[in-house]
């Protein structure tokens, strides 16, 4: 393959200052930026071959001044920020990268759901403000806490994130029931609604798209047990963001976690702003992703989906 490629990197500080690029810079001319908001990205994109992304926006408004792209490179599993019907239409390839993170969601989602099972954050605020030691007593076991050993863990979502988690929730000792599309033998498939009212614990792992869009909200919130734990490290629009606020608010479910959210960063009139601060939430800046092995594998996979296309084979094409 020559060495003539022009690759625009689009947000590369998504990625962390320390992965190194020379995957990508081995390819081709590269130009780099930081980070690119939505005024500019018609511009940046408007003289490349490929371009690589890991959360920027594309669509036809800008892609329209791309007259010479024919790749783009999602730096992600998830693609919903890619216009592919407008890509599909103009003849532009899109690949992402698949299976990279699996063991890094699962471990935050696990870590998640023991710290509030624990109530990890209460105990140790009772320590590091003095509290124990002023108190004499050797112990302290308030608020209770309950063993996930025979509880029953629910997953939505079963790719292979899902299924890491299932994994872990196994080696706990947890009944694992799973929501998906199609019926798979081994596990128990369950629907969405009756996933809702067994689940003592309930994680997300499903893509984004018209039929996940809210997904929780209120109606299915309201089957759920007052003692359930939800995570989210999903996508943010899988729930219902404001009722899943009112519902920690109201003490409908026990503990929240998320990683994920419709707008990121999450602005200030964002509802989870009122939650932010409670013992029994768990907020995280969409992180679940980004353990360093994870990240290196990544870049790995978009450099091979680069050096693939150009010489002329299909890898991780999406379109």
């Amino acid at each position: 393959m020559e060495n003539k490629i022009k690759i625009t990197i689009l947000d590369s500080a998504t990625l962390g200052k320390d992965i190194d690029l020379e995957p990508l810079y081995k390819l081709g001319d590269v130009c780099k930026y930081d980070m690119t908001s939505s005024e500019v990205v018609s511009v940046r994109i408007e003289d490349c071959d490929a371009v690589v992304l890991n959360k920027v926006k594309l669509n036809g408004s800008n892609l329209s001044a791309a007259k010479k792209l024919k790749l783009i490179c999602v730096a992600a599993t998830g693609f919903d920020n890619i216009d592919i019907d407008y890509c599909r239409e103009n003849n532009i390839a899109v690949c992402n990268v698949a299976g990279y993170s699996s063991s890094s969601v699962a471990q935050l989602t696990a870590s998640m759901v023991l710290a509030m099972s624990v109530h990890l954050k209460e105990y140790m605020e009772y320590v590091n403000t003095g509290k124990y030691t002023e108190s004499g007593v050797q112990n302290r076991l308030e608020p209770v806490y309950h063993e996930l050993c025979g509880m029953t863990w629910g997953i939505v979502g079963y790719g292979t994130i899902g299924k890491q988690v299932s994994k872990v929730a196994e080696a706990f000792g947890c009944n694992v029931i799973v929501n998906k599309r199609n019926f798979e033998e081994g596990i128990e498939c369950v629907d969405i609604d009756e996933l809702c009212r067994r689940s003592d614990i309930i994680t997300l792992h499903t893509p984004l798209n018209n039929g996940t869009r809210n997904l929780i909200n209120e109606e299915r919130i309201s089957m759920m047990k007052k003692s359930v734990l939800l995570v989210n490290t999903a996508r943010g629009a899988v729930v219902d963001e404001e009722a899943v606020t009112n519902a920690v608010v109201s003490g409908r479910i026990a503990g929240f976690g998320c990683d994920v959210y419709s707008q990121e960063p999450f602005p200030e009139n964002h509802p989870y702003n009122r939650i932010k601060h409670l013992s029994n939430v768990l907020l995280t800046p969409h992180m679940a992703w980004g353990a360093y092995e994870a990240r290196n594998r990544c870049l790995s996979e978009v450099a091979k989906n680069i050096e693939a296309f150009f010489a002329g084979d299909d890898r991780n094409r999406i379109v």
